[in-house]
C-alpha cells in the first residue's frame, strides 16, 4: 500500500529520483528506480503502524529567514542553507579535522581519504559567527567532530570561543583516546567551556569494540568516564552506533549502565549504523535497524520497563516551543525535524525499577492542550491568568500516583514552560533515551532533508543539513578544500 510519495537519490550516481514510500507486511518500505542503475528497494522503518503514531505529531518549521544560498539545482545540491529548507539549526557540527587517532571499520566520516580538512582558528570562528547570526534563532548548541576533536592541541581556545560568542550548548563528539589518558585534559576541557562529552559507546563488553572499532576499546571508555567525574563533568552522553548481529543485544545493558553512572552520564543517543562513509552495502542490509526495530529492543531488554509506546517522535515537544515564544514574544527553538528522524523519552529511576516520564504524563494530551493555549494572542496582563491555565493543564495529564515519589514533576515542567528555564533541568532527574536514524544513499527522503535539524558549518559559510552533508557533499567539499589549501595528499597519520 502507497503510504506517500517523495523524492530520493540513487545511491550509485546520487541523482535526484522519484521514490514510494509503501506499506508492506507490516513494515515501511522505500522502493526507487534509476533509469541507469535499475530498482532500489530498502527498509525505511520496521513498523507501520509505530511510523502511522510517530507521523501524527508533524509539524512545519519557519526555515531560516537569512538563508545564505537559493535553489538552483535543487534539493539536496543547493545547501547552504537555501531557502527551502524548513528548520532551523537545532545542532550545528563544525568538524575541526578528518585526521583521527582511531581507524573504525563503521565510520560515517570515512577519515580514510588521502588529503587533510583542518580548518584554521580563525575558519572556526567565522563558522560560528555564521551560525549565531541566523534568523530568527540564532543557534543556540555546537558539536565540534571530525575526525576526532581532540588531536587538535587549540580545542581548549576553540572551546572557550563558542561560549564567548554565546552557545548555550557546547560539546564534542569523541571516541574518548585521549580523554582517557588524564583527568588534568576532562578538566582543562571543562574549564573552557565544554558542556557535554558527546562519548562514542557501542558496548559493555570487549567484544563488541573488536567488532565496531577494530580493537578492544572497552577500558578506554571506562576510563574516560572516571577521568570526566574526576575532572569535573556534570553531562556525557554515551553515543552507540547500533549494528544488528553485533551490539543489538546490548541496548539494555547500555542503559543499566548509564543509569550504574548517573553522576555524570545524563543521556544515551543511540544511532543506528547508515551507509554514509566506510561500509558496504551487502553489510548495511544485513546490519540494518530501524527506528521502531530500536524501541522494541529497548522493551525487550528492559523487561517491558520501558516500552516502545514510551517514545515520541521529536516533533511531539514542538508545542512547548509554541507556548515559550507566546509568554515571551521572542522566537524559539522549534524541533521540527521530520517525524522519521528520531524518538526518545526521558526515564527516571525509582529504586530498582525504570519509570519513563511518558508513564505517568499523558504526552499527547499535554502537548494538544498547550498547543491551543498557545494559539490565541497573550498580553502582557494576561501571562498571569495564562500561568494559572497552565498549571492546571499540568496537574490534568499527571498521574501522581505512578511517578517516584522524589518528584516533583509539576515544578519542572513550570520551570521550563513559564520560568523558560533550558530543558536541561530535566537531565538532573532523569536520563534521555534517544534513537536518532540518520540516512544513507539507500533510504534517503529528501521530505527529511528538508526539514533536518542537524547541520554542518563549512568555512566557505554554507551551513548543510547533516545527511545530504554524508552522502552527497562531504568527500567533494573537503577534496575541493584541500585543494585550494595545497593539503591534497597523504594526511599525517596519528598514532595511538
Amino acid at each position: 500500500m502507497l503510504l506517500r510519495k517523495t523524492q530520493s537519490v540513487c545511491p550509485v550516481c546520487l541523482k535526484v529520483i522519484e521514490a514510494d514510500i509503501r506499506e508492506e507486511d507490516g513494515k515501511v518500505m522505500m522502493e526507487k528506480t534509476c533509469p541507469e542503475h535499475g530498482f532500489f528497494k530498502d527498509l525505511y522503518w520496521g513498523d507501520a503502524e509505530l511510523y502511522k503514531k510517530a507521523q501524527k505529531f508533524a509539524h512545519e518549521g519557519k526555515g531560516v529567514y537569512n538563508p545564505m544560498t537559493k535553489r538552483d539545482k535543487g534539493c539536496p545540491f543547493d545547501c547552504g542553507i537555501c531557502n527551502e529548507h524548513k528548520t532551523t539549526t537545532i545542532l550545528a557540527n563544525v568538524d575541526l579535522t578528518n585526521r583521527c587517532n582511531m581507524r573504525c571499520p563503521i565510520c560515517f566520516a570515512d577519515t580514510s581519504s588521502e588529503y587533510l580538512y583542518e580548518p584554521s582558528y580563525e575558519e572556526i570562528v567565522d563558522m560560528l559567527v555564521t551560525l549565531r547570526s541566523e534568523e530568527p534563532v540564532p543557534c543556540k548548541a555546537v558539536q565540534f567532530s571530525g575526525g576526532e576533536p581532540t588531536v587538535r592541541k587549540d580545542l581548549p581556545e576553540i572551546l572557550r570561543k563558542a561560549r564567548e560568542l554565546g552557545f548555550m550548548q557546547v560539546q564534542i563528539a569523541t571516541n574518548g583516546l585521549k580523554m582517557a589518558e588524564s583527568p588534568e585534559y576532562c578538566a582543562i576541557l571543562r574549564e573552557a567551556g565544554l558542556n557535554t562529552v558527546y562519548l562514542q559507546f557501542d558496548g559493555v563488553t570487549p567484544d563488541v569494540y573488536e567488532k565496531t572499532r577494530g580493537f578492544n576499546v572497552w577500558p578506554v571508555k571506562e576510563k574516560v568516564i572516571k577521568n570526566c567525574e574526576e575532572g569535573g563533568a556534570t553531562s556525557v552522553c554515551l553515543v552507540p552506533t547500533l549494528v544488528k548481529g553485533i551490539n543489538d543485544h546490548q541496548v539494555g545493558d547500555i542503559i543499566r549502565y548509564a543509569f550504574d553512572h548517573r553522576k555524570i552520564v545524563r543521556a544515551v543517543n543511540f544511532q543506528p549504523v547508515s551507509f554514509a562513509g566506510r561500509l558496504t552495502y551487502e553489510d548495511l542490509i544485513s546490519m540494518r535497524i530501524t527506528i521502531p526495530d530500536f524501541v522494541k529492543l529497548v522493551e525487550e531488554q528492559t523487561d517491558g520497563q520501558i516500552k516502545a509506546e514510551d517514545f515520541y517522535t521529536v516533533p511531539s515537544v514542538v508545542p512547548v516551543s509554541y507556548l515559550i515564544e507566546a509568554l515571551t514574544g521572542k522566537p524559539q527553538i522549534e524541533f521540527t525535524c521530520h517525524f522519521a528522524c528520531g524518538t526518545a523519552t526521558y526515564v527516571f529511576k525509582d529504586k530498582d525499577r525504570l519509570v519513563p516520564i511518558t508513564q505517568f504524563i499523558d504526552v499527547k494530551g499535554m502537548m494538544d492542550s498547550l498547543e491551543k493555549i498557545s494559539q490565541k494572542p497573550i498580553s502582557w496582563w494576561k501571562k498571569p491568568f495564562v500561568g494559572i491555565r497552565v498549571f492546571n493543564t499540568l496537574r490534568k495529564y499527571i498521574d501522581n500516583e505512578k511517578k517516584p515519589d522524589y518528584l516533583n514533576i509539576r515544578k519542572l515542567l513550570m520551570d521550563i514552560l513559564i520560568g523558560g528555564k533550558y530543558l536541561d533541568e530535566f537531565s538532573y532527574e532523569a536520563v534521555l533515551i534517544g534513537c536518532m536514524h540518520f540516512q544513507d544513499g539507500y533510504n534517503f527522503d529528501i521530505e527529511r532533508v528538508q526539514r533536518c535539524a542537524i547541520h554542518y558549518a563549512l568555512p566557505d559559510g554554507r551551513i548543510i543539513p547533516f545527511c545530504p552533508f554524508n552522502t552527497v557533499h562531504r568527500k567533494e567539499f573537503e577534496i575541493e578544500y584541500a585543494r585550494q589549501k595545497g593539503t591534497l595528499k597523504v594526511k599525517e597519520e596519528v598514532v595511538v
